[in-house]
């Protein structure tokens, strides 16, 4: 029968204590003038303390005993005997034994002690490097496979974990390196099922399976298994595993609690993406059930009446109701592009054409699909002169621009101005679009660049709440900054301004 590396060290114990003796005991036997009884007898308590510390109380009381043997063999007449000539020694040899038995259950205790102690910060340690590695992982897979390779790495042996697929089946997830034989093999299944059914650990060390030279541990929260831990432990002697145990446990606990944790994010964003989709919805049914009624009655209204009243019309009526269906047309196709370019960015599809344009073409293409909407307001702009080029997507910055614009136009009285300027600030191009409208409270100058937010002072206005959320994401994209603040020149009125990076930046890549 093999020796097992418990018994190994246990007689090797044994083996070293006699050593010391022997070794103690040539050299007192060399030295012996020098010292008396009392004094050998002393010194024959060091392979009992040195025992003690070392492996615990076994060897330290065998190396009493046999240091008491060798002290009345080779130093109490008469010598080379075990007989006493002098009955006083037998007195000696009881307070010896009392003395080492006294000492080596001190230094046994504090051996002990110690080991715990070591033991806890091993422990603390590796619960703590675990912790510190997976706390920012969102990735389950990645999550599962750090785990794993952490409890290979501490305990220095194969582990492995299995989750239960939606069929109900019991199947290897994760596993450490090199160990994917080990890891499917059918009796690992079969035995973490009953794990799972049964919300128990199992294997070594355990009432189920004692034996075995796995250890089953259910990865658990409040009743939910996220899956069972497997941990090959081989042959460890039934003493030491208690704390193994302990440890593993730990560290199943704190792996539970972080799957349990990204199971809950990912529900969390599924619900926050689905939440947003039929928000989504309900914005795009509104809007093609109230903000396209508006202009399609327009628009039918115009063109009936040009059909019906052919001959009844002058030519300035008919332009006036041609202008009207242009602008009714127009009107409904920003509200289509919003609608799209919404779609766009939430599914992820934005992406940036940038050319190096000049923002004075960018402003008058953005004015000219303007023009009937802006008939009745007044357009002041001050574009700062030789204003550099700048790198931007000319179709999204003018959509941009038609957003803000007709938000201006919108919200402010016929007759009011509408200032645009723009003009070089360092690194930056600032673009200010400024009305004379009923202005943006406070509270809500941020709040209006989210989807489907209105302004407390606009909800009596139609609208999706879309326009200046889709403006943000486009000039974020671009690396730039959009904010809404308070007109400094009038009492009422509202200035967005814009910031866009003059040169190429990461952010503003071919990608939103």
């Amino acid at each position: 029968m093999n020796m097992t590396k418990y018994e190994y060290k246990n007689w090797k114990s044994y083996g070293v204590t006699v050593l010391l003796i022997i070794l103690l005991t040539i050299f007192l036997k060399c030295f012996y003038r020098f010292f008396d009884s009392v004094n050998i007898a002393l010194l024959y308590l060091f392979p009992v303390l040195f025992s003690a510390v070392r492996w615990g109380k076994g060897p330290s009381f065998f190396a009493a005993g046999l240091g008491v043997l060798a002290f009345d063999f080779f130093f109490v007449p008469p010598m080379f005997s075990l007989t006493v000539a002098d009955l006083r020694y037998l007195l000696t040899f009881v307070v010896f034994l009392c003395v080492a038995g006294l000492t080596s259950n001190l230094a046994s205790k504090l051996r002990k002690q110690f080991q715990q102690a070591q033991q806890k910060e091993a422990n603390t340690a590796a619960l703590y490097a675990l912790s510190r590695k997976i706390t920012a992982i969102s990735d389950l897979e990645v999550l599962l496979t750090q785990i794993i390779q952490h409890f290979s790495e501490t305990l220095e042996t194969k582990a492995a974990i299995l989750v239960r697929s939606q069929a109900g089946e019991i199947q290897v997830e994760a596993f450490s390196q090199d160990s994917m034989d080990w890891a499917i093999d059918e009796s690992h299944l079969s035995i973490a099922s009953w794990v799972y059914h049964h919300l128990t650990i199992a294997g070594r060390g355990t009432e189920a399976l004692r034996e075995s030279a796995q250890l089953y541990v259910p990865l658990n929260t409040d009743h939910e298994v996220h899956g069972i831990l497997v941990v090959h432990v081989g042959h460890r002697t039934l003493p030491e595993m208690p704390e193994l145990i302990r440890i593993i446990e730990a560290l199943a606990d704190l792996a539970a609690v972080a799957i349990s944790r990204v199971k809950l994010a990912n529900e969390a964003k599924v619900a926050q993406v689905t939440a947003e989709s039929e928000k989504l919805r309900t914005a795009i049914l509104d809007s093609l059930s109230h903000e396209l009624r508006t202009p399609l009655a327009a628009i039918t209204g115009s063109v009936t009446s040009l059909l019906e009243g052919e001959h009844v019309f002058t030519q300035e009526d008919r332009r006036e109701l041609l202008l009207t269906t242009r602008e009714g047309a127009a009107r409904m196709n920003r509200l289509v592009v919003n609608l799209l370019g919404m779609v766009r960015i939430e599914s992820g599809m934005l992406r940036l054409n940038k050319q190096w344009c000049d923002i004075e073409d960018v402003v008058g293409v953005a004015l000219m699909q303007l023009r009937d909407s802006l008939a009745n307001r007044a357009v002041i702009v001050d574009l700062e002169p030789a204003l550099p080029s700048i790198p931007l997507d000319e179709v999204l910055i003018e959509q941009v621009l038609i957003n803000v614009i007709s938000n201006a136009i919108k919200y402010s009285p016929e007759g009011s101005e509408i200032r645009i300027g723009a003009k070089e600030e360092g690194d930056v191009l600032s673009l200010t679009i400024a009305d004379q409208g009923v202005g943006i409270l406070p509270a809500d100058r941020e709040r209006i660049f989210e989807k489907f937010y209105r302004g407390s002072r606009t909800k009596h206005i139609t609208g999706t709440g879309l326009g200046l959320a889709i403006c943000k994401s486009i000039i974020e994209a671009h690396g730039g900054h959009i904010s809404a603040n308070a007109s400094q020149e009038h009492h009422t009125g509202t200035v967005i301004q814009i910031s866009l990076p003059l040169r190429l930046t990461e952010k503003g890549g071919d990608s939103a």
